[in-house]
């Protein structure tokens, strides 16, 4: 935990209402301004406490206080260093441990996720019986997506016109293997916007879910081979489609700040949104016709670890005859945040279930969302909420079917 960070809050409260957990517990330690200050005790000798590693536990990561704060308080570094301090320092009940060694063992990893694919969903049968054994397993059962069709993706795919850029695809863990159709859509877009697309077939996991949770030494290992992967590609950027992982690999020089060979390289890596990548490289693929209206959700590593808001809206409506429809409290987290809805179940579906309101409230015909945590979220919450099934489709299938004229009834519909 760096004291000088620390020092950089004046304590103003700007970041309380942007808070999940303070929104939904009005509680002073449960906030940013809160848990700044417990980091401040603990810097200054006071002991982890169980009380204290449980403030930081409850804390999303969401980043939103660091979007609303005037001083520029360095909340992502802060609480990253402060979740390895947790790991390090604090002593997990044995299932507490337990858990997190069954999560951390599989979802990182895509052949063990491709493995566990249809026993996750078998599983929502018994939801309510893995909900007693342990919360924890109730929640994967109860997010587990359908077991979607195999979609196979070259390690190359060609520009559909002349040649504006070559880029590599991260197709990540759980993205690539619960939502490949999002893969397989963002490869035509670029394809058809002039990028040659390579796609490392043995890529690995980004580290994303490690570092936000305190796995320091995983996180590192992860970005050193991604860095090295993307290297040997050849490309003039990495673009990404999913939140997380975006903001984790814009953030591999400062967890590779220790090794300065390796934090140069992160930093010669160009890492792009998708969003964000298209909108500089500008159109040239024609855009065809969508009448549909959708909401656009903000992932929070998108909106507030990237400040990329904007260019998903500017994408969505520059298809002709599509309405975009905002979502209310669009600022505020859906509950998903990684893992944080695996580890705090609890409070991840009050958050959901806030969140599912509100999208069904803007009555659009689709919702957007550029995170696959936060699709698996919000679709479990509207289920609960007896809506059944919410169609949800990618930013990057939305423009996938512009550009290629179909019909917008397929988009966010499952295949399996």
């Amino acid at each position: 935990m760096d004291p000088e960070l620390i020092r950089d809050c004046v304590h103003c409260g700007f970041c309380l209402p942007t808070c999940p957990t303070y929104v939904l517990w009005g509680e002073e330690m449960d906030s940013p301004r809160g848990r700044i200050h417990l980091m401040g005790q603990h810097v200054e000798g006071t002991p982890l406490t169980d009380a204290m590693a449980g403030h930081f536990d409850a804390c999303l990561g969401c980043m939103a206080c660091v979007t609303a704060c005037p001083s520029g308080v360095r909340y992502d570094r802060l609480i990253e260093q402060t979740r390895a301090v947790v790991e390090r320092e604090h002593v997990r009940r044995p299932d507490e441990r337990a858990i997190r060694a069954l999560v951390f063992a599989l979802f990182p990893y895509r052949r063990r996720l491709r493995a566990m694919r249809l026993p996750m969903r078998l599983s929502r049968r018994l939801q309510p019986f893995l909900e007693q054994v342990h919360p924890s397993l109730g929640a994967m059962a109860e997010l587990a997506p359908g077991v979607p069709r195999p979609v196979r993706l070259p390690p190359l795919v060609r520009a559909r016109r002349r040649r504006r850029a070559r880029v590599g695809l991260l197709t990540g863990c759980v993205q690539g293997e619960f939502f490949p159709r999002v893969n397989a859509a963002t490869a035509r877009v670029l394809a058809l916007e002039g990028c040659d697309v390579v796609i490392p077939p043995r890529q690995g996991c980004c580290g994303a879910l490690s570092l936000h949770s305190g796995r320091e030494a995983e996180a590192r290992r992860f970005a050193r081979r991604t860095i090295a992967t993307f290297e040997r590609a050849g490309v003039d950027a990495v673009v990404v489609n999913a939140a997380g992982c975006g903001s984790s690999m814009k953030d591999y020089a400062e967890v590779l700040a220790g090794e300065p060979a390796w934090a140069a390289r992160a930093e010669a890596l160009r890492t792009r949104d998708l969003a964000e990548f298209l909108v500089e490289l500008g159109p040239v693929a024609e855009r065809h016709p969508l009448p549909v209206t959708v909401a656009y959700h903000d992932a929070c590593h998108l909106a507030h670890a990237q400040g990329v808001r904007a260019q998903p809206r500017e994408l969505l409506r520059a298809i002709p005859e599509l309405e975009l429809r905002e979502v209310e409290e669009s600022a505020i987290c859906c509950g998903s945040a990684g893992t944080y809805n695996l580890f705090q179940p609890e409070a991840a579906r009050q958050l959901g279930d806030r969140k599912a309101e509100r999208v069904l409230a803007a009555g659009a015909d689709l919702l957007v969302s550029a995170n696959p945590g936060c699709t698996m979220q919000i679709a479990a919450s509207v289920r609960r909420a007896g809506k059944g099934e919410i169609r949800v489709a990618h930013t990057a299938e939305v423009l996938d079917a512009s550009l290629r004229g179909l019909e917008p009834g397929m988009l966010g519909r499952s295949p399996h």
